[in-house]
């Protein structure tokens, strides 16, 4: 998953500090003015855009990073075959053409994928982007020494599995044809109708094989879109981008490319970040932050500050918070008790531990309630807004236990609001009222994502996240139900263990839908059914608030990222 505030790899099954991009529930800012702060509300070209961030844009090559619609400094320089839609809102989880004329043109079984470049692209030294570029781009991006991308070409690719990069094997893979310079043929394993949003991922950016320069690369990457890296210290702690002069707003419908300079400054502390935004003195007064919330207290403050509430922008993005079972682990093998920890949960108390309601947004279903992930509002095991204690006590009988029981739950002792002390406290209390005694295992991050994320040591019961890839049903729900993709001796995902033949069966008919719309219904559907089985107890869904400063204009929150993008900001 991409989350909006961070840049490693799988956030949204770790532990954060935020959120992740991440890097999305409906909508765009609801609380200010999207398009504009100040007077003139029409955006201008120029001036310099500050980035304050609290997390460095480490593994600055398209190659090593891990991002959702091609991240959102990293869009800056590096254009994909296709991106998301920069637009305000739901319309904003769209996937777009950007290198490409159109999204991708598949063949009947959604196996193979052809893709036709723009004419006239060009790299900021003036020369053609060519198909080949952008297959060669691919493929380096298998060479272990610049892992770190999404994983899904390797499998997704036809012979893709054990390919280890053109650095070792010069025959490159075969299962993308570049018959033309602007032409791209991939071969896939089996269908995927999604693969347009994995065509957004930074990896399908093109990369020209005379000016690769392998692990160095990141130092100074060949830009393909608005801006090219002119700096780039202490492993994208300080970034500086300019113009690439080459670059043309006809052949790129997306990015608005207003300031003539952007300066990102990151490793700084995230109450920092938001002093200077908040105070939004010099060079503060035209800067935003792409990866820094406001916490609980920042906003009570910010609220009762007209001001400063006209300049915070609020996102949504896919991502559920909740409880895990493992279900080979007693008592938790037994549905009933599954179900009576469901009905006794208190979600206000949950969402109070994650802030109040103005961050976070109770949730009954898995699936994050947004329309491109094919939401089905359901609520299986209904707990009300405190918890069903009553409901809770009989089902602990019927499983034989009418005195309670007493387990044990897992978190990360990280301050995150997800995963932390305060979730898990808020469902201790709760359950103590259904009779269940609740005793906290608290682990350090590392600990704890080792922990839950192994087979042989994941536990009964423990708090868990997960974050879209792209904002779809299915790298949200495949990852953590499809039995097949259950990981035994490394990361895995599926809580659960769930290897349901149905369940899988359900996952490939999806996946072959080129009908993105048709594909939403049935992944809606999908979730339901899952849910039935009471492998997972949703909590919340978060919302993101940040403030920007007060000579930022046109301020676009899409549902794909939950933040704000800068390729369409403009300064005063």
């Amino acid at each position: 998953m991409r989350h909006p505030s961070l840049t490693a790899r799988r956030v949204a099954a770790v532990s954060v500090s935020l959120v992740l991009a991440a890097g999305a529930a409906a909508c765009g800012p609801a609380d200010n003015d999207a398009k504009s702060s100040g007077g003139d509300s029409t955006p201008h070209k120029g001036g310099t855009l500050t980035v304050l961030n609290a997390n460095p844009q480490q593994d600055f090559d398209p190659a090593r990073l891990y991002t959702s619609g091609g991240g959102n400094v990293p869009s800056l320089v590096f254009r994909t075959l296709t991106t998301r839609n920069r637009e305000d809102g739901a319309a904003g989880a769209k996937v777009v053409p950007d290198l490409a004329t159109d999204t991708g043109r598949p063949n009947k079984d959604a196996t193979v994928w052809t893709y036709t470049l723009k004419k006239g692209l060009k790299y900021e030294d003036g020369t053609a982007i060519t198909s080949a570029d952008i297959k060669y781009g691919i493929e380096r991006s298998f060479a272990p020494e610049l892992s770190g991308g999404a994983p899904y070409l390797r499998d997704w690719l036809v012979g893709a599995a054990d390919y280890q990069g053109p650095y070792k094997d010069k025959k490159g893979l075969t299962a993308i044809e570049t018959p033309d310079d602007r032409t791209l043929v991939f071969h896939l394993n089996k269908p995927e109708g999604e693969f347009p949003y994995l065509a957004t991922q930074t990896q399908f950016t093109p990369v020209p094989k005379a000016k690769d320069t392998g692990t160095k690369y990141e130092e100074h990457p060949v830009s393909s879109g608005p801006y090219k890296v002119v700096s780039n210290q202490n492993d994208g702690e300080r970034l500086v981008l300019e113009r690439n002069t080459y670059w043309s707003a006809s052949t790129d419908a997306e990015r608005k490319a207003y300031p003539d300079r952007i300066d990102v400054k990151s490793g700084l502390d995230s109450s920092v970040i938001n002093q200077r935004l908040s105070a939004s003195q010099g060079a503060d007064a035209a800067a935003v932050t792409t990866d820094t919330n406001l916490g609980p207290a920042e906003l009570a403050k910010v609220t009762g500050d007209k001001e400063l509430a006209s300049r915070v922008g609020t996102g949504h993005f896919g991502y559920t918070n909740y409880i895990a079972f493992n279900p080979r682990v007693k008592p938790f093998d037994d549905v009933k008790v599954r179900q009576a920890i469901s009905y006794a949960i208190d979600r206000s108390s949950v969402v109070n531990a994650a802030g109040g309601s103005a961050l976070a947004e109770s949730a009954t279903t898995f699936l994050p309630n947004q329309k491109s992930f094919g939401y089905e509002p359901y609520d299986l095991f209904p707990a009300g807004a405190t918890g069903n204690a009553a409901k809770a006590k009989e089902l602990l009988k019927e499983a034989g236990h009418p005195n309670g029981l007493t387990v044990t739950l897992t978190h990360s002792n990280a301050k995150d609001f997800e995963t932390s002390p305060e979730i898990a406290t808020a469902v201790q209390d709760a359950l103590k009222k259904a009779g269940i005694t609740v005793k906290l295992q608290g682990l350090e991050e590392n600990d704890y994502s080792d922990t839950v994320h192994g087979v042989k040591t994941e536990p009964g019961f423990f708090l868990a996240h997960w974050g879209a890839d792209w904002p779809s049903g299915g790298p949200f729900l495949a990852p953590i139900f499809d039995g097949r993709q259950i990981v035994k001796d490394g990361a895995n995902f599926n809580t659960g263990l769930l290897d349901d033949k149905s369940v899988n069966a359900e996952i490939d008919a999806i996946n072959k839908l080129t009908d993105l719309d048709a594909a939403a219904k049935r992944w809606g559907a999908l979730d339901k059914k899952i849910g039935e089985q009471a492998l997972t107890v949703p909590l919340f869904h978060p919302v993101y608030k940040r403030l920007y400063g007060k000579d930022i204009k046109n301020v676009v929150i899409s549902d794909w990222t939950g933040v704000l993008d800068i390729s369409q900001v403009a300064v005063k």
